[in-house]
């Protein structure tokens, strides 16, 4: 792609990060890569294909660079000072938002200056968008970060057609209803043409805000909202799941470098009979505690003979300047020590506790080398992780443990669906799906298997940018 002059590009994103990460060479030199994450696997095939920019921040403090081009996309970075990290990003995002939009699961901080902070970066993002984009382009704004660019966009360009997806869950009014500011976040989405959310009852829930907090009513799924001058705007609200790049995923899995990574992994792992795995980001949303006591109390009662059976633990480093978010590992890492202390023996670990990122390579081997992967999430928007392992059983292998509790819920609804909080029920439906029959196993993958291969990432993209486009076959 060639430079283009500002305001030249027909589809933008705008997200809190750049999907790219700066990498330091062995000659010194730095290079950028493309991050691990669900947005940018989700989002990086529909930019290759798009003639579009990608707006963010690099995720480096005081940094400013100009916009260059990665991977066939325009990258335009945002400037954050440290102290805007420490407010809008670690502070309202992840303080405030983050756990007030998951269910309260630990208590939101509220402060007013992390607000004020949250309000500047977000007027930045939309002034960058608005440069971009090219008379009557499309902006898709992306996550809970950004909630208030697409008013402020809007004022500056009422020109653009412009979407807005969450990535989260948005919670029921009563809890949302703590946020003092929550007025001015719903009319900062309603700054959108379409709203997309990962569930049916987000969705539901946004609408309902719109009318507890601002008065507003609803059509179905449409919202009408009117300007300063009396015209009338229709907003459209709804779920579009997120989904993967599930054929790239099957090839991967397929490949003959895939097939050594899973014979030498097994190898390493003391050749156990069968491999329990868990994939998750270090964060208290994801269960990961749950999981380990339900395990570990499965290692107790001798219904699971550490032996025959091994758990792997990945956990990938998440938010490490954010105190709850050590406090979390801490705790993590001392229950896995504890079980190892208790039911390992010399070479043969019980759980082996991994906290690291690993390439989509290494991450698919060990979707294919596990013959159970828990999912034991307490509150997630979709949880891509459950949808990757399906995607890489081209086998028909394999027992997908669920929470009921995460959108993919919704869809793969042959898995084995439980309640985290129910740790017996936890360590009951482990045991089933170690005791799985294969056949049963390929008839639950088949059929998860076709969903998400029809379903695919580029579906999602295609139909929320059809229905941003075509409000008319809404």
């Amino acid at each position: 792609m060639s430079p283009r002059p500002e305001g030249r590009y027909e589809f933008v994103v705008v997200a809190n990060r750049l999907p790219v990460d700066r990498v330091e060479e062995p000659d010194g030199r730095s290079d950028w890569r493309q991050s691990p994450g669900g947005l940018v696997t989700a989002l990086q095939p529909v930019m290759q294909q798009a003639d579009g920019a990608w707006i963010g921040w690099t995720g480096a403090a005081d940094e400013d660079l100009e916009p260059f081009d990665h991977s066939h996309m325009r990258l335009v970075p945002v400037r954050l000072s440290g102290d805007e990290v420490e407010k809008f990003y670690e502070g309202f995002s992840n303080g405030t938002l983050w756990p007030l939009y998951h269910d309260v699961i630990v208590p939101p901080t509220y402060h007013r200056e992390w607000w004020d902070s949250y309000v500047t970066v977000n007027r930045r993002f939309a002034q960058a968008a608005a440069e971009q984009a090219a008379e009557g382009a499309t902006v898709w704004v992306q996550d809970y970060q950004l909630q208030l660019v697409p008013a402020e966009l809007r004022r500056l360009r009422p020109d653009l057609r412009i979407g807005f997806f969450n990535h989260i869950p948005f919670p029921p009014y009563e809890i949302f209803a703590q946020l003092p500011w929550r007025r001015q976040v719903i009319e900062g989405l309603l700054g959108a043409d379409l709203l997309g959310f990962q569930r049916g009852q987000d969705a539901s829930n946004f609408l309902r805000a719109c009318r507890r907090a601002v008065g507003l009513t609803r059509r179905g799924h449409t919202i009408v909202v009117r300007d300063p001058q009396g015209r009338s705007r229709r907003v459209h609200a709804r779920a579009f799941p997120i989904s993967i790049d599930a054929r790239a995923l099957d090839r991967l899995a397929r490949s003959e470098e895939t097939r050594e990574r899973v014979k030498a992994l097994r190898s390493e792992l003391g050749d156990p009979r069968l491999v329990v795995l868990g994939v998750d980001r270090l964060d208290y949303t994801k269960g990961i505690q749950h999981r380990l006591k339900a395990y570990g109390e499965l290692l107790e009662d001798g219904r699971v003979d550490p032996s025959e059976v091994v758990l792997v633990q990945v956990a990938t480093p998440s938010r490490e300047r954010v105190e709850q978010y050590r406090l979390l590992r801490d705790e993590i890492e001392l229950t896995v020590g504890r079980l190892n202390g208790d039911h390992s023996t010399i070479g043969l670990p019980a759980v082996h506790y991994l906290h690291h990122s690993y390439p989509r390579e290494e991450m698919v081997a060990l979707y294919q080398l596990a013959d159970v992967l828990l999912v034991t999430s307490l509150r997630d928007g979709m949880n891509l992780v459950a949808k990757e392992y399906v995607a890489s059983r081209y086998d028909e292998r394999g027992v997908l443990v669920l929470s009921e509790f995460t959108g993919a819920a919704d869809e793969l609804t042959n898995a084995l669906l439980v309640n985290p909080h129910d740790i017996q029920g936890v360590k009951d439906t482990i045991v089933r799906a170690l005791q799985m029959p294969e056949r049963e196993q390929a008839r639950r993958m088949r059929t998860m298997r076709k969903r998400i291969i029809e379903y695919d990432v580029a579906r999602w993209a295609r139909e929320f940018l059809h229905a941003l486009r075509h409000p008319e076959d809404e």
